[in-house]
């Protein structure tokens, strides 16, 4: 599908952006921790084609946009005035705000900021208190990896910077987070490390933006008790269970089904749908989250 490329300047750097589709239902997704756009395009395409606008942005210290090297510019609650930022240049008064992991943690931060500029939110693998101790035994050796290894990662990232494109977008985000040069790698890590990690459950339960939860079990830092736990706090949320983490990007159909049926929910859009009794975002939690089974 076509789309056009933008950026912008947010406090003196510049943040890089693609839009997909037309029209006022506008979704912003965004990516995970060092990942980039390119690892959410195939579900920018797949909206995009049931009458959305996606947005797709890249966060300081990744993909296309600017990547200073001080920690103190990456942080959960900061991304979020970048995503506020956005929809002021894109003329947007509101949007639905998610993404993964990292993603679906700044747009909690968003949704607390802001609300009255969240229409809903699509939140994938959220990372809370359960997977502290797993993100900790993660990415705290990664930021020592990278801290102390750095010329045999430069010499690494600056050859894979010229591999080129295998065309799955997955794959390229990845590749494309392995050649980070290591100065911005650990500025990143460092600075999302010692930040806050999401909102206090005290400013989750005030969130009452109609929510989709994507979770799936076996993933120690995105742990599908998390999801269920978020579930609960959220007044108006739903929880979708996915059968692996790489479902939404490998075998995407019923995953952007739930998606898109949730966008049509929370815009008030009336369309046809298959046969089987789905309920509405605007339902009462408890029956919706039935479905997580």
């Amino acid at each position: 599908m076509p789309y056009t490329s933008g950026s912008f300047t947010h406090r003196g750097k510049r943040l890089v952006y693609d839009s997909y589709g037309e029209g006022d239902r506008l979704l912003v997704y965004l990516h995970g921790l060092l990942l980039d756009s390119e690892i959410n395009r195939g579900i920018a395409e797949a909206l995009a084609a049931r009458g959305n606008r996606v947005v797709l942005l890249d966060l300081l210290g990744h993909g296309r946009s600017d990547k200073p090297r001080h920690a103190s510019a990456y942080r959960m609650d900061t991304y979020a005035t970048q995503v506020f930022a956005l929809l002021d240049e894109l003329g947007a008064e509101e949007a639905v705000i998610g993404g993964m992991s990292l993603g679906a943690n700044v747009s909690l931060f968003a949704a607390d900021h802001h609300p009255h500029r969240v229409k809903g939110l699509v939140l994938e693998m959220p990372v809370l208190e359960r997977a502290v101790p797993s993100a900790a035994s993660v990415f705290v050796p990664l930021l020592l990896l990278v801290h102390y290894g750095r010329p045999l990662l430069r010499m690494t990232s600056a050859l894979l910077r010229r591999a080129p494109l295998t065309h799955f977008g997955p794959l390229d985000s990845f590749v494309h987070a392995a050649a980070l040069p290591p100065d911005s790698m650990a500025a990143v890590l460092h600075g999302i490390l010692v930040g806050p990690i999401a909102p206090t459950q005290e400013q989750r339960s005030r969130i009452v933006a109609p929510t989709l939860l994507l979770a799936h079990g076996n993933d120690l830092v995105h742990p599908f008790d998390d999801a269920a736990a978020l579930a609960e706090q959220l007044p108006n949320a739903s929880l979708v269970r996915a059968h692996s983490p790489l479902e939404l990007r490998l075998r995407p159909k019923r995953l952007t089904d739930e998606i898109a049926y949730f966008l049509d929910d929370t815009w008030g859009v009336s369309l046809e749908r298959p046969s089987k009794k789905r309920p509405s975002a605007a339902a009462p939690a408890e029956s919706r989250r039935r479905r997580a089974g």
